[in-house]
């Protein structure tokens, strides 16, 4: 993976170029598909990184859509491949600033501001990141709206200070917040739920559905596409 250094991924961007690339200071990039849409810049869950099957197949079905994604990867995640063993990310606080690093170095005036997401904890860090510096919008794929057993314990406060249009594409089954806890919820008006019927925290659903993971995140992908249009 080469790598360049800021100057160098900006050309790259305004010429239209795809690839994975080494930022200097911050780490892997991989830029998939063309602007048509959007930009999304992606940040992945707690335990797995981008190359996990469910990040790549979402990445795919958004390319195919025209979503331009740019999936970056924490410090703590590269120092787990490093050491060859598994560690728990830093204090969320950390992964904020972290996220607002990397969302410097991939804007550019010439450039469509990027929507700002990722898969649970990594969209959790991408909504505290929208509530305090604002965004253009964002994608938020099986929030953790709170831990598994302990509903009690809400991931909403700052969510009263999103301003950006929000979509929350979950599993209906979702430990970290089901359909039916979740529409207890006094979520703000920018903030919409595209519900994927009988879904886990990865989007599988029950055999007894009819349906995969993979039609669930395709379904997804045409979801989160149809609402960056609307908010073009």
């Amino acid at each position: 993976m080469p790598l360049i250094d800021g100057d160098t991924l900006a050309r790259r961007l305004l010429e239209g170029d795809q690839g994975r690339w080494n930022i200097e200071g911050l780490g892997p990039l991989e830029v998939l598909g063309e602007c048509r849409v959007g930009r999304l810049l992606m940040a992945h869950g707690a335990g797995a990184g981008q190359d996990s099957t469910f990040m790549q197949r979402l990445r795919d079905i958004l390319a195919a859509t025209g979503v331009q994604t740019l999936a970056m990867e924490f410090d703590y995640l590269q120092s787990m491949r490093r050491e060859g063993r598994r560690r728990p990310p830093p204090r969320v606080d950390r992964l904020v600033e972290e996220l607002a690093r990397w969302c410097d170095i991939v804007s550019h005036r010439d450039l469509p501001p990027p929507w700002l997401g990722g898969k649970s904890m990594g969209g959790r860090v991408a909504s505290m990141l929208a509530a305090r510096d604002g965004a253009r919008g964002l994608v938020l794929c099986g929030y953790p709206f709170h831990p598994p057993g302990k509903p009690e314990r809400l991931r909403l406060a700052h969510w009263s200070l999103l301003e950006c249009p929000t979509l929350v594409v979950q599993g209906s089954r979702d430990p970290f917040g089901t359909r039916e806890q979740v529409q207890g919820y006094d979520l703000p008006k920018v903030a919409k739920l595209h519900w994927l019927g009988e879904g886990d925290h990865d989007w599988k659903p029950t055999r007894a559905s009819g349906r995969d993971q993979a039609g669930l995140i395709a379904e997804a992908g045409a979801a989160i596409a149809a609402f960056m249009v609307d908010h073009s």
